[in-house]
């Protein structure tokens, strides 16, 4: 079973990252031949990187619908994610010359994905009864206790408090 973690928390990461969000669209559900391809192909992509501790990756999270599936990652740098969709030898690159083939013969699927520069100080999390999601798997948990009690504080800004997070104490 996942570990919940039940106090407040917030997530930090050192440094600048980039959260990039990569996903598929099934439009003709009985077209399992096209689309479940390319579905596995990405669970493929997520074993390699994983298996490779100087990938880059640090974390990411499945969403996973009957139409829209959806993964969340997060990266060291946009170097090191454009490194591994270029790289010859790795399945990305090849899986993307069939997988736009596949598209382009057929309506059965979409594919997408967004890329986000993210500077260290310019982000905030907060997780209460949560197992490890988001940034909280790619960084390091603190207590929200704090400057990490309310968004502001998590913003590294010292005004005054939200008031959402004190009314919550």
């Amino acid at each position: 079973m996942t570990e919940i973690t039940e106090e407040r928390v917030a997530a930090e990461l050192e440094g600048d990252f980039v959260v990039f969000r990569i996903g598929m669209r099934v439009h003709r559900l009985w077209k399992v031949h096209k689309w479940f391809p390319i579905f596995r192909g990405m669970a493929k992509m997520l074993d390699e990187l994983e298996s490779d501790p100087d990938s880059g990756l640090l974390a990411y999270d499945t969403n996973l619908g009957i139409r829209n599936h959806e993964f969340v990652q997060y990266w060291e740098s946009f170097e090191k994610l454009r490194e591994y969709a270029l790289d010859p030898e790795a399945r990305h690159a090849p899986a993307m010359k069939w997988t736009n083939r596949i598209i382009e013969e057929s309506d059965a699927v979409g594919i997408w994905h967004e890329t986000y520069l993210v500077r260290g100080d310019e982000y905030e999390t907060i997780y209460h009864n949560m197992p490890a999601t988001g940034l909280g798997k790619a960084g390091t948990l603190h207590p929200a206790t704090g400057l990490r009690k309310t968004a502001t504080g998590r913003l590294g800004e010292t005004g005054d408090t939200d008031g959402v997070a004190s009314e919550h104490q």
